[in-house]
């Protein structure tokens, strides 16, 4: 029965990806026009060339770093801070405010600050850092309010530990949350790192090669570019997903 229902989603995926294909092949057909939309057999080509380029490599190892760089730093940071307002509501309070701002604030105003500040190759990391940080924060809180207060009160009764707590009691819960957060957060960081080298067009990197084929007015080759970064996004994702699923039958 599991086995026909992953067949079954494989299969309307892939149907998914025919149908999306095909509306943008008959688009193509009806505008007639590469410099407007490209059809994607010369988008495709396109794509094919730039793996065939080792600057297109640089590009998408540069932008990577970045991006893990700001989730690296991003994710326990905002673990932490999730734990103490999820644990102090006095703490929460507190930090409410920041996080408001942080939510309310234009991703443009946040790079072009950082731009003004930091430079070109640090304000991709920043932006990715500043945006997701409050996303784990947020899936942590969120988790923690899962725990039922039953068990909470059987701790109590037993008198363990801080850690053991959070070993026992919370990270069984949290794990779920945090996992779907981080995956949240790395669908964003791709997003955002690549909005923010458009922007400030660092040296080797993917939104500089979309920000130049713009400039030139290549769209089939900005569609490429584009391509590139939902594939890499696509391809981290599915990462994640295994390394959760191999932590979680490894017991972790």
């Amino acid at each position: 029965m599991l086995n026909k229902t992953i067949l079954s989603e494989k299969g309307a995926f892939a149907a998914g990806i025919v149908v999306f294909c095909a509306v943008w092949f008959a688009g193509a057909g009806i505008v007639n026009s590469n410099l407007i939309l490209p059809g994607p057999l010369a988008v495709i080509t396109r794509f094919i060339a730039l793996l065939k380029d080792g600057a297109f490599y640089k590009a998408l190892g540069t932008s990577a770093v970045r991006l893990f760089t700001g989730l690296v730093i991003s994710a326990p940071a905002g673990f932490l801070a999730g734990l103490v307002c999820g644990l102090n509501k006095r703490a929460c309070a507190f930090f409410r405010p920041l996080f408001t701002v942080i939510a309310s604030t234009p991703v443009m105003s946040v790079i072009l600050i950082a731009y003004l500040a930091l430079g070109a190759d640090r304000t991709p990391v920043f932006t990715v850092f500043l945006l997701v940080f409050p996303i784990i924060v947020s899936t942590t809180i969120e988790g923690l309010q899962a725990v039922s207060l039953e068990l909470r009160e059987l701790f109590e009764v037993y008198r363990l530990g801080r850690m053991q707590r959070l070993r026992h009691l919370y990270l069984p819960v949290l794990m779920p949350f945090l996992t779907g957060g981080i995956r949240a957060a790395l669908a964003l960081g791709w997003k955002v790192v690549v909005a923010a080298e458009v922007l400030v067009q660092p040296m080797n990197a993917l939104g500089s090669g979309i920000q130049r084929a713009k400039a030139y007015l290549e769209t089939v080759e900005l569609f490429a570019w584009t391509l590139a970064v939902i594939l890499a996004a696509a391809l981290s994702d599915v990462v994640l997903r295994l390394c959760a699923q191999s932590a979680g039958k490894a017991g972790l």
